[in-house]
């Protein structure tokens, strides 16, 4: 292992601006882990764009390296379960936000944290994945246990275009759902129909506060990306002992509904946290998303960034110009 690694690295000034510039970091500054990775790959996340551009206060503690998502071989390991060589992902556990995270050559973690690569995937496929990829295999993990099956209905997906509804649409779709695609980009309708969706709606239909407490039964399920007046409106129109699993809050946080879906529909409102999942959990659903999402899919909906693109997705991102799955080259082939 060399004395430095190659990192992007965050700095906040007296006035609080946060800066970065990629550096040569001592290999000492990497934080307590029982295991040490030679990042590969990682992702670009909403997060990720978050954290880079110094919003939200997620980082309490600078210098910082950024990366919500890596995956790569570990390089030395005093856990048990890891030896050199072995081939892992991580995502969530708050790396890159309250830890140092995926955008280095290098990364120290508790192994407890780290998937081993599932069969079936590769390093690059796994960051196609990502946070987002994982958390919509949690959502219909999530919506299944709820007992929602194929043949009950459609299931919409909001944001669809977005990285988690991406994923969502081309997962459901392999598992044979009918799924609605709801998206408010024009210039997405083909990709979303070569994605697997059946049908399209624009998402003026669903973003406005619902007129009424109870509208006609549309849809059997949901995965909702937005929250807001749109979760709302659509937790109105989801059919008798349906469910929506909410995993994202870009239309607003605040859900301003009534009760009666839930009383008079029996409707479940599951909530889809990715970052804490406990880790029997992570490994079941990765294998399931390997086993079953068709890689050509996976494929259509990522590209490929060279390590110095890193600051242009992270801007990129927040004014969500991303389409799909950003991967980024961190020490990769």
């Amino acid at each position: 292992m060399t004395d430095t690694f190659r990192a992007y690295l965050l700095r906040e000034d007296a006035d609080r601006k946060v800066t970065g510039a990629f550096e040569d970091v001592p290999v000492t500054d990497l934080p307590d882990g029982d295991v040490t990775v030679r990042v590969a790959y990682t992702t670009v996340n909403y997060k990720d764009g978050m954290v880079m551009n110094g919003i939200g206060r997620l980082v309490r503690t600078y210098p910082h390296v950024p990366g919500v998502d890596f995956s790569g071989t570990v390089e030395a390991s005093s856990n048990p379960s890891f030896t050199p060589g072995d081939e892992v992902v991580l995502t969530g556990w708050r790396v890159g936000e309250v830890r140092w995270g995926g955008c280095g050559t290098l990364a120290r973690v508790p192994g407890e944290w780290l998937v081993k690569l599932p069969e079936g995937l590769t390093l690059v496929r796994s960051m196609a994945l990502g946070t987002a990829g994982f958390t919509a295999g949690l959502a219909v993990d999530t919506l299944e246990a709820a007992g929602i099956t194929p043949e009950r209905g459609e299931v919409l997906v909001t944001g669809a275009s977005g990285g988690v509804g991406s994923v969502a649409v081309a997962l459901l779709a392999a598992k044979g759902y009918t799924v609605v695609a709801s998206t408010g980009r024009s210039e997405t309708h083909v990709y979303l129909k070569e994605l697997g969706a059946a049908s399209i709606i624009d998402r003026a239909e669903l973003s406005e506060q619902p007129k009424r407490p109870l509208a006609g039964e549309r849809f059997q399920a949901a995965i909702d990306n937005v929250g807001g007046s749109t979760l709302a409106n659509l937790l109105t129109q989801v059919a008798y002992n349906g469910a929506v699993a909410a995993v994202g809050l870009t239309g607003g946080n605040e859900v301003t509904t009534t009760v009666l879906p839930f009383l008079l529909r029996g409707v479940s409102l599951l909530g889809i946290d990715s970052v804490m999942c406990p880790s029997e959990r992570r490994e079941r659903v990765w294998k399931a998303i390997a086993n079953t999402l068709p890689m050509a899919k996976l494929d259509a909906i990522s590209h490929t960034h060279a390590f110095e693109e890193l600051p242009d997705l992270g801007r990129s991102i927040l004014k969500g110009t991303v389409q799909g799955r950003a991967i980024v080259t961190v020490g990769g082939d």
